[in-house]
């Protein structure tokens, strides 16, 4: 299943949830992330991620990318707009066979120190593990049937 998590600036959010469904997903699923207006991936994302064992930096592959990179990708099984500005930007997204919206919110807008900062990406960090462990509960069932 060929899964792709679409978010404003790719740098938070769709990472978060590329990395964890590439994690928890296994081989069933091919994971891609994007943006509608992509930015370098967001240092405590990676920190937040890394916590779990995940490496979601350019070392390990991870890069902020445009959703014009999937122009001329096959077909994707899932798209999900992880934030509401992609949502409303990108309402439909051609070459979908699924398309659903995941709501959280922008942890790069969190303002404090850097340790606060943290937890906000924490606590999105694991509302999207939430929703990736619901959605792979989901899909075996549906697989079974």
């Amino acid at each position: 299943m060929r899964v792709l998590f679409l978010c404003t600036h790719n740098s938070s959010r769709s990472q978060m949830a590329e990395g964890l469904l590439r994690a928890r997903g296994g081989t069933r699923y091919q994971v891609f992330s994007a943006g509608t207006h992509p930015r370098a991936v967001h240092p405590l994302a990676i920190k937040a991620m890394a916590e779990l064992g995940i490496d979601i930096s350019e070392e390990a592959g991870h890069r902020a990318k445009g959703i014009d990179d999937f122009a001329d990708a096959p077909p994707m099984d899932l798209v999900v707009t992880v934030c509401y500005e992609a949502a409303e930007e990108c309402p439909y997204f051609p070459r979908a066979r699924r398309q659903e919206h995941w709501g959280f919110p922008d942890p790069s807008a969190a303002t404090g120190s850097e340790e606060e900062r943290l937890a906000i990406f924490r606590r999105v960090r694991d509302a999207i593990a939430a929703r990736i462990e619901a959605f792979l509960q989901q899909d075996q069932e549906r697989a079974a049937t």
